[in-house]
């Protein structure tokens, strides 16, 4: 069985602020630790329950986060950036099963760090679903008839997990307080829920569904200012439709999934002086 891991940064256990995300920030560092220590901890499990096969994404800001010389040795590595398909770069139908691990809440909801790709963003729809980054992905998992076997992250993104992947299996690494704090569970407590969760998803994979996006797939991004949208509107296809919303009609996921990425990239050039 092939086994595909995405590895967000945000839902690492004892991860609550910048500060251990941002390769600038004094706690960097460590983060890349914890984020490679709990990553092995899935793939060690997933090899464990039949898996012939790992491949696992790097899957925060720059993406050249985990430690590679630490990565379980059996399992692929996709690291860098820029990669056309971001965090789900070459996941495919050959894959029996996804993970994510790491993750965080939407933007605009309650959770540690939650946002959704950039901070520019207020809400992502495709047609009147609205979804943050583990929608998306989960949507073009969905497109190539994968399930999404395991979310890992706090409290909030499980939550979302659960509410839109019917029978998912979910760890929760820490409980959300605020944006910038979280109740932590020890690095020891954390590997033991890991572990068995994976396992746990492995034995139910029958029960879980591919989240199947639409055929007809319209993808509207609602940003935080005009200006934002203007920029993204730059983008051939796409139509303020009001205010700070824009939308594109793809001729389905895979299209609408990088059309979101080069609208949030041009977003992200607002100024506001």
């Amino acid at each position: 069985m092939k086994f595909y891991l995405s590895v967000d940064m945000e839902g690492i256990t004892g991860l609550v602020d910048d500060s251990f995300i941002d390769a600038g920030k004094r706690h960097y560092e460590r983060g890349q630790e914890m984020m490679t220590k709990e990553a092995n901890h899935v793939i060690e499990a997933a090899f464990g329950s039949g898996c012939t096969s790992v491949t696992v994404n790097d899957s925060h800001s720059k993406m050249n986060n985990l430690l590679f010389e630490k990565l379980h040795p059996e399992a692929k590595l996709i690291s860098g950036d820029v990669k056309p398909f971001s965090m789900v770069q070459a996941l495919d139908s050959t894959y029996e099963g996804m993970g994510m691990i790491g993750y965080h809440a939407r933007a605009g909801t309650s959770g540690t760090m939650s946002h959704s790709m950039f901070h520019n963003v207020r809400n992502f729809y495709i047609n009147d679903q609205v979804v943050g980054e583990l929608g998306m992905n989960a949507y073009v998992a969905g497109y190539f008839g994968v399930p999404v076997l395991l979310v890992a992250g706090d409290d909030r993104a499980v939550l979302e997990a659960e509410q839109l992947i019917p029978n998912v299996t979910t760890a929760v690494v820490k409980e959300t307080i605020s944006r910038s704090s979280a109740l932590l569970i020890s690095p020891q407590k954390t590997e033991m829920i890991l572990r068995e969760q994976t396992e746990k998803a492995f034995k139910n994979r029958r029960n879980v569904e591919p989240l199947v996006p639409p055929g007809d797939v319209v993808l509207r991004i609602e940003f935080t200012n005009y200006g934002q949208a203007e920029w993204a509107s730059l983008m051939p296809g796409v139509e303020i439709e009001k205010e700070t919303t824009v939308n594109y009609q793809a001729k389905n996921m895979l299209e609408a999934y990088q059309a979101m990425l080069v609208m949030t990239e041009l977003a992200s050039r607002t100024t506001f002086s």
